[in-house]
């Protein structure tokens, strides 16, 4: 299994692929590169890309309404997905 990780964190460096973290205990990786928002099944643990462009527009008003510089954010949506739904 060492190697598999190995090989996950060399992606990772050459930006082939992301890790992501959703405080769980072991590690997740995303071959989407690009700034997207993650649903997260309570249920089952599944973890959906979901196809909504990110809201630049919450960076700016943080900026705006605080002392804060705000360069990205990280938003993940939890509930339940359609397999678990059906179940």
């Amino acid at each position: 299994m060492g190697t598999v990780y190995r090989n996950l964190n060399i992606l990772v460096e050459q930006g082939a692929v992301k890790r992501i973290d959703f405080a769980s205990s072991f590690a997740r990786f995303d071959a989407n590169t690009t700034p997207h928002y993650h649903f997260v099944c309570e249920r089952c643990g599944a973890i959906i890309d979901l196809p909504l462009a990110i809201d630049d527009a919450l960076d700016r008003r943080v900026n705006e309404e605080t002392s804060l510089k705000v360069y990205r954010h990280r938003i993940q949506f939890y509930g339940l997905c359609e397999r678990c739904q059906r179940s």
